[in-house]
């Protein structure tokens, strides 16, 4: 509910009595609980109630507008008054009893006229659609038309009995034999046509009855419809313009968000900033760590003052080594390529496409290309590898904690190269594959498959010759909810050192892709990640803050402690998850004062912090190549000898790479009509095996199969083997033809 608090200057600053035609004045409406009363101009006038912050804003800006015709005026106490119009409810206070009175004469005068100014019929003069009257009178008419529809099958059925027994009477003069007979039957005859002729008078004149009553009323049915249609139409507008009104506001604040503060902060009582009615406000530390990490008075010791301030860059002298953590981007390819096509510029409105998609999952509504990226989400998954040096550096440490911190890293990493990335990959057909092997070039050779396509489920297994092996079976579930879409990626990220046997388990965070109806594109990530070492109970919670209006902090910011099996805390996370990581040694700890609702925090001293991971500079006109890194740019370069279900052979990705989103559309919706024929294929086959009395068979894997881990007890898809050897033979005999 929307509280307005309306307040009134007296008559000489410019407020118009009450009359037909425009009531004008300064009120204090109230917007919510963080900035109360605001002062604006209100302006009566044609049925409509508007209000703007000045005077001036009346020539290009209108804060607001409510329509008078079917609005509810409702008289309170202490000068208190409340307008509910569309299922809203505004409260409105004047300045003086005297004030609310004329206000409230003026509204309903105002509503009087608007009232009898809404669409009338051209002969009969009925109200507008939506009065209460109207609808009374087609809920009758409605009853009267059942009634007479009642009386039509009443002669209906009359009509055929008497036909019927006339009928018979006609057979049986015709059959007469004896001349004595013909006055009587010819008597019968006589009676039942005339039973005939007045059942079907009574036919006739009950359906002009009900003909007549139903074009007296088809204008106002038709004038109702049309009103509906028209309110539908503008209601869509002015969704439309609010969002657009959010938008430009959104885009001003994340330009200047320190100029909003301080302009804020200096304007006067009355003339505060802009609000937003709907918004929803947030305590900023509602979510925050539960710690604090401040600095000391020394050299060589950090305290840092809150939760919310971001780690003082001190010294990065660390115990790894400068060159396991060369931050320069240099990523070396050993001449595979650095740059694709540039993109097309083709102009399609998203809106046009998902407004009819709200609530539904995203992987079952049918997009064209372009708004797309080309590549698959096997590729996508295989790009978590883009910093695999972290995970060399991890398996060479000898301390478990600065291997969490690595790894900890090495998790966060995995999102930097999506911060440009609004394009949707390309869904996956069942069975498609994908392998990347850069053992050469860094040690590590990876092999996915899609093993379900609703959900949309993959399996990725890889291993290094560096000391490492990760696998994960993830699946997504994706929602569009009408202004933003929202990526969840369900299932866990396993990680094994083979040297220590340490095994990591963590899960992903939730992306959101924002400015679906207007506005540009933006990725955001928010969530928790616990990382458990199952050898020895190490944990590392890291928190990704969601981006806000109203939060200090840097955005896309991520914290974490680092803590043993103990639950003792040795490490401080801090950095953002599209630039860089740093951790912080613990050296001492204490509880601090009070937070928010009572609850107490620990403050931790630290050491300087160390830089754990620092993003690579996006390759030169990344901007027109979808905003590729430096590694996927390689992921669609053709390799020789790799599986035929491999998406690099997939036909529409190789188009809109090229830029040929027009063929690429069309052979998308081929693939995809193939893939449903597929499906009813096995459907049908799983069908008729159970009416057999067998066990439907359901898709497998190829190279992967379902296994219990048995240090974590999970069940997932984990690699069986033979592909790398199947490569080596170039036997794909078992591959089916999925392109």
């Amino acid at each position: 509910m929307t509280e307005l608090v309306v307040r009134t200057l007296p008559s000489p600053s410019g407020v118009q009595g009450p009359g037909p035609d425009a009531y004008k004045g300064w009120l204090f409406k109230w917007t919510n609980y963080l900035k109360g009363y605001q002062r604006r101009w209100f302006v009566l006038s044609n049925g409509l109630l508007s209000y703007y912050r000045t005077q001036a804003e009346m020539a290009h800006t209108c804060r607001g507008t409510i329509t008078l015709a079917t609005v509810h005026i409702e008289v309170g106490d202490t000068c208190h008054f409340v307008l509910t119009s569309g299922g809203r409810s505004y409260h409105l206070k004047a300045y003086s009893e005297g004030e609310c009175q004329r206000w409230v004469s003026a509204l309903q005068q105002a509503k009087a006229n608007a009232t009898q100014m809404m669409p009338h019929s051209d002969d009969s003069g009925d109200e507008g659609p939506l009065a209460q009257p109207d609808r009374a009178l087609i809920q009758g008419a409605l009853k009267t038309l059942a009634s007479k529809l009642e009386d039509l099958s009443t002669c209906n059925e009359l009509i055929g009995k008497h036909g019927a027994a006339l009928q018979r009477s006609l057979s049986e003069l015709e059959d007469l034999r004896a001349p004595s007979d013909g006055v009587d039957k010819l008597k019968t005859v006589n009676e039942r046509a005339t039973l005939f002729r007045i059942t079907s008078n009574a036919m006739i004149n009950a359906c002009q009855d009900f003909v007549d009553l139903a074009e007296a009323h088809s204008r106002r049915w038709q004038r109702a419809l049309q009103y509906e249609r028209e309110q539908r139409h503008h209601l869509e507008e002015t969704i439309e313009q609010l969002a657009k009104q959010h938008n430009s506001l959104e885009r001003a604040w994340r330009e200047s968000p320190s100029t909003h503060n301080k302009g804020a902060e200096g304007t006067p009582e009355g003339e505060s900033s802009e609000e937003n009615e709907d918004i929803e406000f947030f305590d900023a530390m509602e979510d925050s760590p539960a710690f604090i990490t401040v600095p000391a008075d020394d050299h060589s010791q950090h305290r840092h003052l809150s939760s919310n301030q971001s780690v003082t860059s001190g010294s990065l002298s660390s115990n790894w080594s400068q060159d396991d953590n060369d931050g320069s981007g240099s990523y070396l390819r050993r001449g595979r390529r650095c740059r694709i096509p540039d993109k097309p510029n083709y102009s399609l409105n998203l809106w046009s496409i998902m407004k009819n998609c709200i609530g539904k999952e995203l992987s079952k509504i049918p997009m064209p290309v372009n708004f797309n990226e080309p590549l698959s989400m096997l590729q996508r998954l295989t790009e978590d590898l883009e910093y695999s040096e972290l995970l060399d550096r991890a398996a060479r440490c000898d301390s478990s904690l600065e291997q969490m911190c690595l790894v900890a890293a090495f998790s966060v990493s995995s999102y930097s190269t999506t911060v440009h990335r609004t394009g949707k990959p390309f869904n996956p057909l069942l069975g498609e594959t994908y392998e990347l092997d850069r053992v050469e070039e860094y040690g590590y050779r990876s092999i996915c498959e899609q093993i379900s396509h609703h959900p949309p489920a993959a399996a990725h297994h890889v291993i290094s010759q560096r000391g490492w092996t990760l696998w994960q079976e993830i699946t997504i579930d994706s929602k569009f909810r009408g202004k933003y879409i929202s990526i969840m990626p369900l299932g866990n990220i396993h990680l094994k050192f083979h040297t220590t046997g340490n095994h990591y388990v963590w899960s992903k965070v939730t992306s959101t892709v924002h400015n679906i109806i207007v506005g540009k594109l933006w990725i955001d990530q928010s969530g928790d990640i616990i990382i458990m070492n199952h050898r020895n109970k190490d944990k590392c919670h890291l928190k990704f803050s969601p981006y806000s209006y109203f939060s200090r902090d840097v955005p896309r910011k991520v914290t974490g402690v680092v803590m043993d099996g103990e639950g003792c805390a040795h490490n401080i996370l801090s950095g953002t998850w599209d630039e860089k990581m740093e951790s912080a040694k613990i050296i001492e700890s204490s509880h601090g004062c009070g937070g928010s609702e009572g609850k107490h925090k620990t403050v931790y001293q630290t050491l300087p912090p160390k830089l754990l991971w620092k993003k690579y500079p996006l390759p030169e006109n990344a901007e027109n190549m979808h905003y590729f890194s430096s590694l996927a740019l390689t992921l669609n370069e053709p390799e020789d000898g790799v599986a035929p279900t491999d998406s690099r052979l997939r036909p529409d990705q190789q188009l809109m790479e090229a830029g040929l989103w027009d063929e690429a559309n069309t052979e998308k919706q081929r693939l995809e009509e193939r893939q449903r024929l597929e499906r009813r294929k096995r459907e049908a086959q799983a069908n008729l095996a159970l009416e057999e009395g067998k066990e439907a068979e359901s898709h497998q894997p190829l190279w992967f199969e379902k296994r219990t881990d048995t240090e974590t007890g999970e069940s997932s898809y984990m690699y069986k083997g033979g592909y790398w050897e199947a490569k080596d033979r170039q036997d794909w005999s078992q591959c089916p033809a999925i392109f």
